[in-house]
């Protein structure tokens, strides 16, 4: 199994960026996907989740602000961001499962 996240970067705050997931090695369509993140000196936390069927759930911190949303036909799963904060700044990682994790992206919420 193989996840790669893309669409990380620098935005300044209020600024919107997309992230991407693409899965391979696995039937993708049976399986929950996640977004976690995690800031150095800390623990990885939760951010978003969809599973088979289309159900959401979010983190308190980002409900309103952050859309995850999957293409099963693309192995893909977004995250779309909306008025970023600075705290919202962190490495973004994809889930597949409760199991396999792709390496990350960074964003960075910054003026």
């Amino acid at each position: 199994v193989q996840l790669v996240e893309s669409g990380g970067g620098l935005v300044q705050p209020g600024g919107s960026l997309r992230l991407s997931c693409a899965a391979s090695g696995i039937t993708f369509s049976m399986s929950t996907m996640g977004w976690y993140r995690q800031d150095p000196g800390k623990q990885r936390e939760l951010v978003a989740t969809i599973t088979s069927g289309g159900r959401t759930n979010y983190a308190d911190l980002v409900k309103g602000r952050f859309t995850i949303s999957r293409g099963n036909a693309k192995n893909t799963v977004w995250l779309q961001m909306n008025n970023l904060k600075p705290e919202d700044t962190a490495v973004y990682f994809c889930n597949l499962a409760d199991t396999w994790w792709g390496r990350g992206t960074q964003v960075t919420v910054s003026s």
